[in-house]
């Protein structure tokens, strides 16, 4: 049995496909040992005991799932079928991080392959197809964040990551993915670990496939190396944009047929979307290129992006296209920070196909600073060492580049011991508001000094006032969002030289919508006041302390406290945190 560590593919693809299929020789394993013209694939989303799963790891698993079984269909024609089995739930493991990260890159992937064979019971229920196991797992082999790619270190953290002419690909030096083909048990076994799948860079559905179908049948590398999904296909492009070596497939049984090409794998083969410019700085506009097979006609498109993997996806609207788009637009984004985008095309022919792609929006060509500690941000005795035993639990350190004083409210706030108006509930580690006219609880904190306050938050009914009561200078204010005057929608900071909304911090328009998160991020310093909603400026003032004031009807005991508010919703708060922006932090 031989392990294959995390390495891979992509660019061109040289096809026939899809009609009747002719007699044929059954595809096999590389030694030829067993069958494959049928393949199961179970996936199992794998996330360690001290952590928390994405909220949409389904929708991850899904695309990921799509591309491979679309990708394996193109290039075998049909002769060996690829099909996927998503585990339900994320499987949560009995061990920790740092137990989990214990040694060397094949301790961790020994140690989390016979975990999760063993809880689910794989390959146990003798079938036709051949059995893989692969599992995507929510963590890299060492601390690594892979949404900003930045790595921790003594002094900081430094950039880790495959950045070609602006192009993220994966590949990360913590990440630690691995595969073998189990010829004693006639099964497969592969890990793509959180740096080749978490974050959708372009690429990252070849390391999938790479690792999860491809080594786990005994593919090896091809020598010498090219563009293959075998090769280096991740360095390259999506997985639509490599392809298996024909000798490689011939090898496994395979025998070309001369078919035609079918409308959806044309689409799947042709269809990309890449941004523009690569590296956008902040306050440009960026769009995304795309490319089509002749002769197709677009029926509809979504567009989707992410600024925060834990945050939500926002809606950019797009004009109906009654013509193939050459482009269609993402938006511009006002600070450094990493962008994750998703575009999904439905043809007139009833053909689909969805593709995920990220970059950053840098300043001076310099990696974005993240705005929330990530669990990775902790440097840990024995996680740099490869020494075997090492025991990553014994002490921990902070990285000195990461404020450590930031605060998560959310997790201090008990509101059966908050003072409140209306019946605030706490529910899975969030924070529920009433819906009535004037709710509000008191959080348990005074800031000192300047802060940065991030939320996340979902309106569960029609859309309307949120409120968020801030202190600054012994001042007392409100940020109104999205309150309710007609058929408009209207935000504001109140209350500014005694004025409520309708003030020149007034912003018209629609900022939620029910059922979906956002993020609101706050930013309160000396002399100036702005306000982002999903990466979008609403509310940017310039003023003195001494200007700002709060209206009697949002009031609590406390004030010098910070508050949260809802007016004739119920919002869910899923994150409250507070950075300090100097040295003071606040009391509570």
């Amino acid at each position: 049995m031989r392990i294959h560590a995390g390495h891979t593919l992509t660019l061109a693809w040289v096809i026939l496909l899809t009609t009747s299929l002719e007699c044929h020789a059954d595809t096999h394993t590389w030694d030829g040992k067993y069958e494959t013209t049928s393949i199961d694939v179970t996936v199992v989303y794998f996330v360690p005991s001290d952590r928390q799963p994405l909220t949409d790891w389904r929708d991850r698993v899904d695309y990921y799932c799509q591309r491979i079984e679309k990708f394996h269909a193109r290039e075998f024609q049909g002769e060996s079928k690829l099909r996927t089995l998503i585990h339900p739930e994320p499987l949560v493991s009995q061990l920790s991080t740092s137990q989990l990260r214990s040694g060397d890159a094949n301790a961790i992937y020994y140690r989390t392959l016979q975990e999760t064979d063993r809880r689910i019971g794989f390959a146990q229920d003798k079938t036709d197809a051949f059995p893989i196991l692969l599992v995507l797992s929510e963590i890299n082999w060492r601390p690594l964040d892979d949404f900003y790619r930045l790595a921790p270190t003594e002094g900081g953290f430094e950039f880790e990551g495959n950045l070609h002419d602006g192009q993220h690909f994966p590949g990360a030096a913590s990440g630690g993915s691995r595969a073998s083909y189990r010829a004693d048990r006639g099964v497969g076994w592969g890990l793509v670990s959180a740096d080749g799948w978490r974050v959708p860079y372009r690429g990252s559905d070849c390391v999938v496939y790479h690792e999860g179908c491809g080594h786990t049948v005994g593919l090896p590398h091809p020598e010498p190396g090219n563009g293959s999904v075998m090769s280096m296909g991740q360095y390259r492009g999506w997985i639509s944009e490599s392809w298996l070596d024909k000798e490689q497939k011939s090898r496994l049984g395979w025998e070309p047929l001369d078919l035609t090409v079918d409308p959806q794998t044309r689409l799947f083969s042709e269809f990309r979307a890449l941004p523009e410019p690569i590296v956008p700085s902040p306050g440009e506009k960026v769009v995304l290129n795309l490319d089509w097979p002749d002769d197709a006609t677009l029926k509809s498109i979504r567009v989707r992006y992410q600024t925060d993997i834990n945050g939500p996806w926002i809606d950019a609207p797009q004009e109906q296209q009654a013509m193939l788009p050459e482009t269609v637009t993402l938006g511009s984004f006002e600070r450094p920070t990493p962008v994750s985008y998703r575009i999904n095309v439905t043809m007139q022919d009833g053909t689909s196909e969805e593709l995920w792609g990220y970059f950053q929006v840098r300043l001076n060509d310099q990696p974005p600073r993240p705005t929330s500690r990530f669990e990775d941000w902790i440097v840990q005795d024995g996680v740099g060492s490869n020494a075997a035993g090492s025991n990553a639990a014994d002490s921990t350190e902070v990285v000195k580049a990461w404020p450590d004083e930031e605060i998560d409210l959310l997790k201090q706030t008990d509101p059966a011991q908050c003072w409140t108006v209306g019946d605030w509930t706490s529910r899975d580690g969030t924070l529920v508001s009433p819906k009535r006219y004037g709710a509000r609880l008191e959080l348990p904190f005074t800031p000192s000094g300047e802060y940065r306050l991030t939320l996340i938050v979902e309106p569960l009914d029609s859309p309307n006032g949120l409120i968020l009561g801030h202190q600054l200078a012994g001042k007392r204010f409100a940020t109104l969002l999205n309150y309710s005057v007609g058929d408009e929608h209207r935000s504001a900071i109140e209350n500014v030289d005694g004025r409520n909304v309708g003030n020149e911090t007034t912003f018209t328009g629609s900022l939620f919508r029910q059922g979906q998160l956002s993020q609101v991020i706050v930013t309160v310093r000396k002399n100036r006041v702005s306000v982002l909603v999903d990466g979008r400026t609403i509310v940017n003032w310039q003023g003195k302390a001494d200007q700002l004031s709060l209206s009697d009807y949002w009031a609590t005991p406390n004030p010098s406290a910070l508050l949260v508010g809802a007016y004739d919703c119920s919002f869910r708060f899923h994150r409250i945190t507070l950075e300090p922006l100097e040295n003071r932090g606040g009391d509570f």
